[in-house]
């Protein structure tokens, strides 16, 4: 904000603004930059970078992301490799260790200065243990303390939780569900599982596993899904069940070939997607009745498919879900895309940090 912009919401003088200022940047806090305002000169504010850094990581089914953030939530650099399938935590957490340092090192600083990291999985975690909590959807992460072990890595704070559960957070703080106090982030990939935001907080269940709509049944009969359940909405919907769908030599490896064909024009591609949404629509149905949101935000690789995607799920939504005197939610495509959870990650490892001021040099 401006200045001006500072002592119109305080209701403070310009000059106490201006004079405070002048102080918080002598001891380290803020930085000043000029910019315009209706064409006239004006002095921004932020907190400066000195302040800290946090990193967001992502540990996604096939990708690792990584990004470095200000106190300001600014990202100042970022990263993204390939996993393999079923990748385990020590060799990943080995390399992730080497990517912070190497990243940090091209700020001209070290894993040292980071003030926290936040780590996003695509599996439920168990708020009281760390750990993931459901056996059989992460294999080789299972009965780890995943935020102990990182921390014994680099020497930081870590917090880890769902994929879902911080893409869900970045979109309510910051995203499409900023104006929302309730809403779900539904993140679709090789995995389909939701982040739940109640008045304005996650919901996570008292194991960490509210929002597993993958896992809800749709047919008992169905195929056996890596829960041991039959016929959950993984698979019918999921990366994997997708793209099982196409003949091997169609080069349907990833679900980027997918949406690249469907963007094509490709026939077969567009139904599947459709079909899928269409199955999404009839879950998302079942958690609205039973939670009742404002909003509904589309994340994950599958979710860049946009209105292919979507127009099915609104569908299936009108025919199931109970509607009310306002309607039925809206279903709105997520801001940072694949980004989100890493945008999350950095959210909640910046809550779990505070800068005391008396530990800056302050002048006269």
């Amino acid at each position: 904000m401006t200045q001006v912009e500072l002592a119109g919401s305080t209701g403070l003088s310009p000059a106490t603004v201006s004079n405070i200022v002048k102080e918080l940047t002598a001891s380290g806090l803020l930085h000043t930059s000029f910019t315009s305002r209706s064409g006239r000169r004006a002095t921004l504010v932020s907190l400066a970078r000195q302040v800290g850094l946090v990193a967001g990581v992502h540990f996604s089914s096939r990708h690792l992301r990584i990004a470095i953030a200000d106190a300001t939530r600014t990202t100042v650099t970022q990263t993204t490799l390939p996993l393999p399938l079923d990748h385990r935590h020590d060799a990943e957490l080995d390399r992730l260790s080497l990517l912070l340092g190497d990243m940090m090192e091209s700020l001209g600083g070290s894993v040292t200065d980071l003030l926290a990291v936040g780590l996003a999985l695509p599996a439920p975690i168990d708020p009281r243990t760390g750990m993931v909590s459901t056996p059989g959807l992460l294999r080789g992460w299972e009965g780890v303390d995943v935020a102990e072990s990182l921390t014994s890595r680099i020497g930081r704070p870590v917090h880890v939780d769902s994929e879902a559960n911080l893409g869900g957070l970045a979109e309510a703080r910051e995203g499409a569900g900023r104006a929302s106090r309730s809403s779900v982030f539904i993140r679709i990939g090789h995995t389909i599982s939701a982040g739940i935001i109640v008045d304005g907080d996650l919901f996570r269940g008292v194991n960490g596993k509210a929002g597993q709509i993958g896992h809800v049944t749709l047919d008992e009969n169905g195929p056996i899904c890596r829960c041991s359940n039959r016929g959950c909405l993984e698979t019918y919907a999921a990366g994997p069940a997708l793209l099982s769908l196409f003949p091997p030599g169609e080069g349907m490896q990833r679900l980027g070939d997918l949406l690249q064909a469907a963007e094509s024009g490709d026939g077969s591609s567009r139904r599947v997607i459709a079909d899928a949404g269409r199955h999404i629509g009839v879950a998302a149905a079942s958690l609205c009745n039973l939670f009742d949101p404002e909003l509904i935000i589309v994340g994950g690789e599958l979710g860049l498919a946009g209105e292919l995607l979507m127009a099915p799920m609104r569908h299936s939504l009108e025919r199931t879900a109970l509607a009310s005197a306002d309607g039925l939610p809206e279903i709105v495509e997520a801001s940072f895309g694949e980004w989100a959870e890493t945008r999350g990650a950095i959210a909640t490892a910046l809550d779990q940090v505070a800068v005391d001021a008396q530990t800056l040099p302050i002048t006269a």
